[in-house]
């Protein structure tokens, strides 16, 4: 009940009172996951269920309107625009003897999202993804598979764009 309250106070950099809702959903966060880092910001309008399993480290945030299901992993230092969806589950498909909505869900399997990562505005993470270290999701993202540490990554489907780790030749130059 509490939840369905503080989820609609106003966002966290209202000049009048952001800090105060800021500090009151991080109450409600840390008594519902599992783990609950320090200086942590959830954003008005988060979704992530009754929390259960969801674990998130120092320095993160949830973005605004954004949902995680239960059993998220989430490091420290990940900053997370506003309206960003995770799925841990899928509908089943694979009959086509009945129709797809009377097929259930596949098992859940959580998304793991490493340290130090930035995921822009409006990004979809598919179930089962695990975003490493040091990684950038661009604005608009669909994540459907994953990819190395301190990617830059971007698209529908997401590509990657570049490294983030500067490549050096033999004489220690970066190329």
């Amino acid at each position: 009940m509490l939840y369905c309250l503080v989820k609609h106070l106003p966002v966290s950099y209202c000049r009048i009172g952001g800090g105060l809702y800021k500090k009151i959903r991080l109450f409600v966060c840390s008594h519902v996951f599992e783990y609950c880092g320090h200086n942590v910001n959830i954003e008005k309008g988060a979704e992530f269920g009754f929390g259960r399993g969801i674990r998130i480290g120092d320095n993160s945030g949830l973005g605004i309107n954004c949902r995680i299901p239960e059993g998220s992993i989430i490091g420290n230092d990940v900053m997370m625009g506003p309206n960003c969806y995770v799925f841990d589950r899928n509908h089943v498909y694979e009959r086509t003897d009945i129709p797809m909505r009377l097929q259930g869900f596949t098992k859940s399997v959580p998304v793991i999202i490493d340290d130090d990562v930035w995921i822009g505005r409006d990004v979809t993470i598919m179930v089962g993804r695990h975003i490493s270290k040091g990684t950038i999701v661009a604005a608009c993202s669909v994540v459907t598979k994953d990819f190395p540490p301190y990617s830059v990554i971007g698209g529908n489907p997401a590509k990657l764009i570049r490294s983030r780790v500067e490549v050096k030749d033999n004489n220690n130059t970066p190329v």
